[in-house]
């Protein structure tokens, strides 16, 4: 695995490091046997940073309990302050003391203020955030300290010339060139020697996986070898500027194909012919995307149990992917996995418009209106006493033929 120095703080870290958010999960919660099993792999296989927060679930304390003996000091380790749940100075101190508590530390590697804008970190500052940040290295409790952003890219400079900053965490990839900190904000960034940490860079795995049938067909015709996901990974990689790819692996599969691209990608090493492939592709996938949701939870819980990443995605796939008719892959995703079909009910229709999850998107979207498209495009007239009807009537006849035909 290939390290990339931070110039301000002469550190080294491997160019693509193990993200924490979405590792897999059993009944709603980490499995813990697997997601152990993976990031040992990973950290084998020459992975020396891994990315996490506070309100990534029960990952910082996952990541404590199985980051000891052997594995303790082959990684440094980046979580965030929960800047939302700020109200006062005192809570900054203690949501950092429950952090090395949770993650069995006495010093975190890199610190970072989470999902701000220039009007957020306007807002901390006010309640003492630099003080907080300054106390905090002079006891020993941080190494390091950044922020992750998620604000418009006019206000990103001015963040950067705010504080002396170690590092910048950002959203970047083929299909988000210019949104939030920008190729010019990263560039930026690095010109004053400060570590370049990619989140996004498959948009959710929007970018990998299954694609809509005209951009896969580009990517064959220029290597039928190469997956979508290492083309998103390498397009990345190949910026001199940005430091390590935080990459949300919860697959050995997955685990795997990075690594093998990012062992291979050095920067400035793709040819102008893959860089002309990548941005046809960008430009097919623009013609389908209905909704700039890169699936990363930050808007919920939602109060009325709407599932808004889940909703978002599966609108989404309907158009990219070309689904027609009724009864079409995507529909079926939609009641299955939201409607209540297989599990509590956690639809589009739900919601009530309170507003709780728009001031915590990272894109700035409205969540409300775009609810409200899905509830059109997916959801029937009664849905309540349709989904009654399915669970009470439509499942048991269903088993009672299924086990007929079994005798």
């Amino acid at each position: 695995m290939q390290n990339r120095l931070i110039k301000k703080i002469g550190v080294e870290v491997s160019q693509l490091g193990f993200g924490a958010m979405r590792l897999p999960l059993k009944n709603g919660k980490i499995d813990r046997d697997l997601a152990k099993e993976q990031i040992y792999y990973a950290i084998d296989n020459g992975i020396n940073f891994i990315d996490t927060a506070y309100l990534y679930g029960d990952s910082e304390k996952f990541l404590g309990e199985i980051l000891q003996g052997e594995y303790r000091d082959k990684v440094r380790i980046c979580t965030k302050l929960p800047s939302i749940n700020v109200r006062k100075r005192e809570d900054m101190d203690y949501f950092l003391d429950e952090q090395l508590k949770r993650l069995q530390r006495d010093c975190i590697d890199f610190y970072l203020v989470h999902s701000v804008d220039l009007k957020s970190v306007n807002r901390l500052i006010k309640k003492g955030l630099f003080e907080f940040l300054n106390q905090a290295q002079r006891d020993g409790k941080i190494k390091y300290v950044g922020f992750s952003y998620h604000g418009a890219k006019e206000e990103f400079d001015l963040l950067i010339d705010g504080y002396d900053w170690d590092v910048v965490m950002v959203q970047y990839n083929y299909f988000d060139e210019n949104v939030q900190a920008s190729v010019e904000g990263i560039e930026y960034a690095a010109s004053k020697g400060m570590g370049v940490f990619v989140m996004e860079p498959l948009k959710g795995g929007i970018l990998a996986g299954n694609m809509p049938k005209d951009a896969e067909e580009i990517f064959k015709k220029a290597d039928s070898d190469k997956t979508t996901a290492q083309w998103a990974l390498q397009w990345v990689l190949n910026n001199r500027n940005v430091t390590c790819v935080f990459s949300g692996m919860n697959s050995f599969e997955q685990i795997d194909d990075n690594i093998s691209i990012s062992n291979r990608t050095e920067p400035m090493s793709m040819t102008f012919g893959e860089l002309e492939t990548v941005e046809l592709v960008k430009r097919v996938m623009k013609e389908s995307l209905k909704i700039n949701c890169s699936t990363c939870g930050y808007c919920m819980p939602c109060p009325q149990g709407v599932n808004i990443p889940e909703c978002l995605k599966i609108y989404n796939e309907k158009y990219l992917f070309g689904h027609k008719g009724f009864m079409n892959p995507a529909f079926l995703d939609y009641y299955q996995y939201v409607g209540g079909v297989m599990g509590k009910p956690a639809y589009a229709g739900l919601c009530n418009g309170c507003g709780k999850c728009l001031r915590k998107c990272p894109q700035k979207l409205d969540i409300i209106s775009e609810l409200k498209k899905v509830k059109k495009e997916y959801e029937l007239p009664a849905m309540k006493y349709f989904l009654m009807f399915i669970r009470n009537i439509g499942f048991p006849v269903y088993r009672f033929f299924v086990k007929l035909l079994n005798r």
